[in-house]
């Protein structure tokens, strides 16, 4: 499907296949998808979901402004912003396994509490930060490439070694497939299922943080949208909505399949309200093509 859609657009277009546009445009764009959909790519395999990334990607870029216009905390106001994040994500995570609450519901509330108080924070209007050496964090480049796009790549590895290489990766996998069965290995189960939430809380809060450096402020609408998008690049990189198949590698793939797409129909200036049609449906056959039907009894 993405070589298709390059090969599409490449024909229909002159100004897609070019570096100024696949460098700027494309992956640029990409990386604050691929943040969002890497965080909920743990929840989703271990067979719960988190709802809540695009409200914490707004209340993490909304706290490094803050921080680093009205405190002056300059560096030190990144990881002050991503521990919020990962606070959000340890909340959602003890609501969900402590009151046994499902986390479609508990990420559903956050999703809305978190961006209230994002935009009370913001007071309904765009606020900015100046200090050109912290913005080329997210705006500079190595040998050409973007300094945002290195980021992204650092943090997609990182997540792999995470799902393949770690104890935690290991948990995520077996609680998708069988909760009962880590139970009865011994694991200490509420703890593994908080995890996956604590990380998508921390991604999340690296994918605010970046966003907001590479365009020097935050307003009350920054990180809305990424929700749909991010779930359908996690469903059509091969992650199961059932749990236990997928992975972050794999994700990638979907989050450059929503970008080549996005930066495709805008190019060839199809009206933005079908680009949300086509969206939609994408999200639909991706999930029907992906969803392990074997371990579903009754749909409803």
């Amino acid at each position: 499907m993405l070589f298709g859609l390059m090969i599409i657009f490449t024909l229909t277009t002159e100004r897609f296949f070019t570096e100024a546009n696949l460098l700027d445009n494309v992956a640029k764009n990409a990386i604050t998808l691929l943040l969002v959909a890497l965080a909920g790519t743990f929840p989703i395999l271990q067979q719960s979901i988190d709802l809540s990334v695009e409200s914490v990607v707004l209340l993490t870029g909304v706290v490094t402004v803050v921080l680093i216009a009205q405190f002056g905390l300059g560096l030190l106001a990144i990881p002050l912003a991503i521990g919020v994040g990962m606070l959000a994500g340890l909340f959602n995570g003890v609501v969900f396994t402590k009151l046994k609450v499902p986390s479609f519901l508990v990420t559903l509330g956050t999703l809305s509490v978190m961006a209230g108080v994002g935009k009370i924070i913001t007071g309904g209007s765009t606020i900015t930060f100046r200090d050109p050496g912290i913005r080329l964090i997210s705006n500079g480049d190595v040998f050409g490439i973007p300094n945002l796009v290195l980021w992204g790549l650092l943090v997609y590895v990182g997540t792999i070694v995470l799902a393949f290489r770690t104890k935690f990766g290991r948990y995520c996998f077996a609680l998708g497939e069988n909760e009962r069965v880590v139970e009865l290995a011994g694991a200490k189960v509420d703890r593994y299922k908080i995890y996956p939430f604590v990380l998508s809380g921390l991604l999340c809060g690296i994918a605010g943080v970046l966003l907001t450096l590479r365009i020097s402020s935050a307003s009350p609408n920054i990180g809305s949208g990424l929700l749909l998008p991010s779930i359908a690049a996690i469903v059509m990189g091969g992650t199961a909505l059932t749990g236990g198949v997928g992975g972050p590698h794999r994700t990638i793939l979907g989050v450059l399949v929503i970008a080549v797409l996005n930066n495709g129909m805008n190019l060839l200036g199809i009206d933005s309200f079908v680009q949300e049609i086509i969206l939609g449906l994408v999200v639909v056959a991706a999930v029907a093509l992906s969803i392990d039907r074997d371990k579903i009894d009754v749909v409803k």
